[in-house]
């Protein structure tokens, strides 16, 4: 029991990292920050591991009930989030962000913004549609609040990750290049696209239980 939870753990782990892909963000973040100081470069990062943490513990806790509301299922939701994870795991395999997560019109707007921690880096670079709908759906399999606790220290983990690429941005990148970076991304989009299959495979099985026969 416990090493099954572990490994549960261990793959949501691996799931947000791939889709959150802060390795990927690097040059947008650089590019972003280009002229400020280093201290300023900091305090950005850690203010978007910050709100990237919030918005997706959040989202373990209250997305489940948001569903709800709006009377959507669990299985209909995983066949629309592996949708949309895949649309996304196919952009990066040309390491590229997706339309999904950062289009060019929230580029340019996110140039003449003076703090781009919450957006656009955290929402929707980081913790966007697609790591929101994975975390939901992981929420939803997690067992009591034990489960839903596991999550969100997980996410906590992940977001200390995050805080140190994004502070450690200018020697990432100066060292893997554009190519080690494009490499980075293309991995993190692989293992993506085979989560967005199992999700809409699992969502497919819930809504038509014959298809198992």
């Amino acid at each position: 029991m416990l090493y099954t939870a572990f490994a549960e753990q261990l793959t949501f782990l691996i799931g947000i990292f791939a889709i959150l892909n802060p390795l990927g963000t690097i040059p947008i973040f650089l590019g972003l920050m280009a002229g400020r100081s280093s201290d300023e470069l900091r305090r950005t990062a850690l203010k978007t591991a910050i709100a990237v943490a919030v918005v997706l513990v959040l989202s373990v806790w209250a997305g489940e009930s948001v569903l709800m509301f709006f009377g959507i299922g669990i299985p209909a939701f995983r066949i629309g989030g592996g949708i949309l994870l895949l649309i996304i795991a196919i952009a990066m395999f040309d390491a590229k962000i997706s339309m999904a997560r950062h289009t060019p019109a929230e580029q340019v707007e996110a140039e003449l913004k003076d703090d781009i921690s919450v957006v656009p880096m955290a929402v929707p670079l980081l913790a966007g549609p697609g790591a929101i709908s994975l975390t939901i759906v992981d929420a939803h399999q997690a067992v009591g609040w034990s489960g839903k606790l596991m999550l969100s220290a997980g996410i906590i983990l992940i977001a200390v990750i995050v805080w140190a690429v994004l502070w450690l941005a200018e020697p990432i990148g100066k060292r893997l290049g554009t190519t080690g970076l494009n490499i980075a991304t293309r991995i993190m989009g692989l293992i993506l696209a085979a989560m967005a299959v199992q999700l809409m495979a699992g969502g497919m099985l819930s809504l038509f239980p014959g298809l198992a026969h």
